[in-house]
């Protein structure tokens, strides 16, 4: 069973796990796209009301996964946005299903934040990410940031929970 846990995004345990997201966002980057840019969030982007970073953990791992949301409201925005970060799942918890827990539960506390739309943003190499995001009802919608690692951007509307 997958669980989570609240983490500060400078907790040394949260630092481990986003530096091997990273490493493997580096290490299968396109060529073509240029150098991979890593950018640590910044913990206050992550801490209630604004925001929360999660660890997951299941029996076999503590560390089987990460994820954050955080607010990204716009002066023009008509619906309290929060953005979804980082979510990653090691190697070694792949396959369980547990991509799709963890956004889940994103989706859960922004909605607990008082979110009613959520984006991500995410690069055509990640066609399992892709995949996950149009099976759990994303639809692609105009670029919201410049990313320099984003070939694609997504949202969704939280339903009332």
């Amino acid at each position: 069973m997958l669980r989570f846990e609240d983490r500060p995004v400078d907790d040394p345990v949260v630092q481990e796990l986003l530096g091997a997201y990273f490493a493997e966002r580096a290490a299968g980057f396109p060529a073509s796209q240029g150098a991979y840019s890593p950018t640590y969030p910044a913990p206050a982007q992550f801490v209630p009301p604004a925001g929360v970073f999660l660890v997951a953990s299941d029996d076999d791992s503590p560390t089987a996964g990460c994820g954050g949301v955080r607010r990204v409201q716009r002066a023009d925005d008509l619906l309290v946005r929060f953005e979804v970060k980082h979510l990653w799942v090691h190697p070694d918890s792949r396959g369980r299903g547990y991509g799709r827990l963890l956004l889940a539960e994103l989706e859960r506390r922004a909605r607990s934040l008082g979110g009613e739309f959520v984006v991500l943003d995410t690069n055509e190499s990640l066609a399992a990410a892709g995949g996950l995001y149009r099976s759990t009802g994303y639809a692609e919608i105009e670029p919201y940031n410049a990313n320099p690692n984003a070939t694609h951007w997504y949202g969704k509307r939280l339903a009332a929970g």
